[in-house]
């Protein structure tokens, strides 16, 4: 979901570093100087990504050679919510690599670098990765760990940056960077075969969340504008196009509807029960990954679920 002025993720300031560091989480603590973490421990590059799914992709590239810290990294939090606090910031203070997403999404993190003393830190962002930017006369979609080829191109941009502060692993990065993407390629395969079996069906969203995947899958989005942009910034619908929005499942104008399950409200819990009554299947969806997966078992999982749906 795109990030507004008004719900844009607050920056919280207000208390030291200095007191924080007496007081950090465990994976901070290891950088204080344990002795029982051993040389392998503290030569891990230090990472920070935005959200989970970063932080996860950096881990699979990284693997033992990197220390992760991902900021919103619980499933039930909705981002747009999120509450950056000086914990986030002693992280970036340390951190050699920053993946964030950008476009608009986790501003805090530039925030954050911003008033930090870490220039030296390589920022990696998703968005400027991709090359995409908002069509003519509308509005960027900033969910780009939706799209698989933009996946495939942060693989090779992390594994570079990590090459540059570990030179000396550079080729094991670049390997399991190689190894990560061939993960990707049954996801766009699984994408290819929904697009051959069903592509020009309609479905419906509750956000643009999930629009790379559905798009790639040749699916055709009837949701009304004023519906998903409304939901996206946190407003309320209006009657008439909430009316609108339920007539697609009550006059079984769509086969799914793709909904995010993370940020879910009454007027999108409306939209699912009206599918939900009219025999519409539901493939949920979510910003972050779910507590036990990783990246690609969390995609996969959406794929399938979604050509489930339109094979019912």
């Amino acid at each position: 979901m795109r990030v507004s002025s008004s719900r844009g993720l607050a920056f919280v300031a207000g208390v030291s570093l200095i007191l924080l560091a007496g007081c950090g989480n465990s994976s901070d603590a290891a950088d204080d100087g344990d002795a029982s973490q051993g040389p392998a421990a503290s030569s891990a590059v230090p990472v920070v990504a935005s959200t989970n799914v970063y932080g996860d992709i950096a881990e699979q590239i990284g693997g033992g050679k990197v220390k992760v810290t991902s900021i919103i990294s619980d499933p039930d939090q909705d981002p747009h919510s999120y509450e950056a606090d000086t914990q986030n910031q002693l992280a970036l203070s340390k951190a050699k690599v920053v993946i964030e997403n950008g476009g608009g999404y986790d501003d805090f993190i530039d925030r954050m670098l911003g008033s930090g003393d870490n220039s030296s830190a390589e920022v990696i962002n998703a968005v400027k990765v991709s090359g995409k930017s908002a069509p003519q006369g509308g509005e960027l979609n900033e969910h780009v760990w939706y799209d698989f080829p933009t996946v495939a191109e942060l693989a090779d941009r992390i594994a570079a940056a990590l090459g540059e502060a570990a030179p000396g692993d550079s080729a094991t990065f670049t390997k399991n960077a190689e190894t990560f993407k061939a993960k990707l390629k049954p996801l766009e395969t699984k994408e290819a075969q929904i697009k051959a079996d069903h592509g020009g069906e309609p479905v419906a969203i509750t956000e643009p969340v999930p629009l790379y995947m559905t798009e790639a899958s040749g699916l055709v989005n009837k949701t009304p504008e004023e519906f998903s942009e409304a939901i996206e910034e946190g407003d309320d619908v209006s009657p008439r196009t909430l009316q609108e929005t339920l007539a697609l499942f009550t006059g079984k104008q769509v086969e799914a509807l793709v909904y995010n399950d993370q940020t879910a409200g009454p007027q999108t819990e409306k939209v699912e029960q009206a599918a939900k009554a009219a025999g519409i299947p539901v493939v949920p969806v979510t910003e972050t990954l779910p507590e036990g997966k990783d990246y690609v078992g969390w995609m996969t999982a959406n794929v399938d679920a979604l050509a489930g749906a339109l094979g019912k």
